[in-house]
């Protein structure tokens, strides 16, 4: 703690001055919490090089702090996210587009953070067109209310659709925020994504200007927990990234949860991403379920959670979470759906209750940064970032080398349908 005071005694209180995007200084005028865009993250962990930015979900508040504290004391960078079916119109947490970046400004008041910090508007998902009528007056709302970066997922929809549906929504993403796209829902072994549909939904972007700075893909994964060891496929993940190098786009790793630290280092170490997703281990290890060592929640022979008896929420809680679950017949995969009914009961447990909570995501998440992820220090090269542009607005990493006439709207639609790949079997793949 003493180092990044000592630190950041000059260098922080500029960044302060100059990084703070105009919603978070209009948000928070007095505010020492230094909320930055997307990009800073992402400037920073190219800098460090084979190195990604913890993204965590922040379902609830006692995860927003033990995230929180856990930066502060690798003195790492950090993105608190949360994605449109966790915190939506139609959410399972309290926490939302809405009020997350409140909860974080003050959570980093009071714990006194001093590491750059981006609000994250994940999985913005778009399924058809009135999604994008909705998204048109919605995005601008969660920006006014202190988002700093956004997921534009309409991954769901066919490739050409994918790519005109980022395109139109485009314009109500502020240009200085941080900016992700995704091809590929995440859906596992099913469905996964290839070097072609990348290339299509990048090279469309870049054509109208538009530069993302991460791409998300179906490399394997899932979200919540891993029913196998299947996994993140590195290599498949490398080969996209290669491919689409020349446009400077980082990787997005999404459903991290439940996949081993080695395939995690090797994901840092031989691919090109920036941004790991963690969402449902932070969850589990805050209820105080028993995980394994990189993060899935253990279950017994009657496929129940195992609670660790005087870690996270009472036994008390517990109990009346699950005997919740049982009487909406919710399985381990509901078990999320938890945080929006429990949320208050969870705040009003005794500060000692809260605090073991918080403490058990702290030591998760510095472990994932320090161990796992080589984000050590990299709090430093964020601000470096800052500073040497002098400016909340770190600008573009790429520019237009496609030209826009061949990506037309009826040219993309040509284009679309010369793809030829497996979307997988259709289902609910939020989140």
């Amino acid at each position: 703690m003493e180092k990044n005071q000592n630190r950041y005694s000059k260098d922080f209180i500029k960044a302060l001055e100059i990084g703070r995007p105009p919603n978070i200084v209009k948000l928070f005028p007095n505010s020492k919490a230094l909320i930055v865009s997307g990009k800073v993250i992402d400037r920073a962990m190219l800098a460090r090089g084979n190195a990604i930015a913890m993204a965590a979900n922040g379902r609830s508040n006692v995860v927003i702090f033990g995230a929180l504290k856990a930066a502060q004391k690798a003195n790492s960078v950090l993105i608190i996210e949360i994605a449109k079916s966790e915190g939506g119109a139609n959410a399972y947490c309290a926490c939302s587009f809405w009020n997350l970046a409140r909860q974080v400004d003050a959570a980093c008041n009071e714990l006194k953070i001093t590491v750059p910090v981006a609000v994250h508007a994940d999985h913005y998902g778009i399924k058809n067109e009135e999604d994008i009528t909705t998204a048109q007056i919605e995005i601008p709302s969660i920006f006014e209310a202190g988002i700093t970066s956004i997921a534009i997922d309409a991954s769901h929809m066919p490739d050409d659709q994918n790519l005109l549906a980022s395109l139109k929504l485009n314009p109500f993403v502020p240009p200085w925020a941080g900016l992700e796209t995704e091809v590929g829902e995440i859906k596992g072994k099913e469905g996964l994504s290839t070097v072609e549909e990348a290339l299509f939904l990048i090279k469309g972007l870049n054509a109208h200007e538009v530069f993302p700075d991460w791409i998300a893909l179906n490399n394997g994964t899932t979200h919540g927990i891993e029913a196998s060891d299947q996994g993140i496929q590195v290599p498949l993940t490398a080969s996209i990234h290669d491919a689409i190098e020349p446009y400077h786009v980082s990787g997005a790793q999404h459903g991290t949860s439940g996949n081993s630290t080695e395939r995690l280092k090797k994901i840092a170490k031989e691919t090109r991403t920036t941004k790991a997703n963690v969402a449902t281990a932070l969850q589990m290890i805050s209820w105080g379920l028993e995980v394994n060592d990189y993060g899935n929640a253990i279950i017994d022979d009657q496929g129940r959670f195992n609670k660790v008896k005087g870690e996270g929420v009472t036994e008390e809680l517990w109990a009346d979470m699950t005997a919740y679950a049982d009487k909406k017949g919710w399985k381990k995969g509901d078990y999320k759906k938890l945080n929006l009914p429990f949320e208050n009961r969870i705040l009003a447990q005794p500060a000692e209750i809260r605090e073991r909570m918080i403490q058990r995501v702290e030591k998760f998440v510095y472990d994932m940064l320090v161990n796992v992820f080589n984000a050590k220090d990299s709090a430093d090269l964020g601000i470096e970032a800052i500073l040497k542009a002098n400016s909340y607005n770190l600008g573009f990493k790429a520019k237009r080398i496609e030209d826009p006439k061949q990506w037309t709207v009826s040219k993309i639609k040509e284009k679309g349908a010369l793809i030829s790949s497996d979307k997988g079997r259709a289902g609910d793949f939020d989140d």
